[in-house]
């Protein structure tokens, strides 16, 4: 896992929830942003789930090692 792509993914959704806050936005608008949304945090949260297993491989492999 890249820290920057996670931390692109994170801040591209920060943005769309700041863009979805404006009382002004469309409904069609704001449909789109929040589907854009989901899905950058749904990368993001795979990329979390692979580095955790990949973390717990390490560990389990240190263990093993000892």
């Amino acid at each position: 896992m890249k820290i920057n792509d996670f931390e692109k993914k994170i801040e591209k959704s920060k943005e769309i929830l700041d863009k979805l806050m404006d009382p002004e936005i469309s409904l069609d608008n704001s449909m789109k942003l929040y589907k854009e949304g989901i899905k950058e945090l749904k990368e993001a949260n795979k990329m979390l789930e692979l580095a955790k297993l990949e973390f717990e491989e390490l560990s389990g492999d240190a263990k093993a090692q000892e």
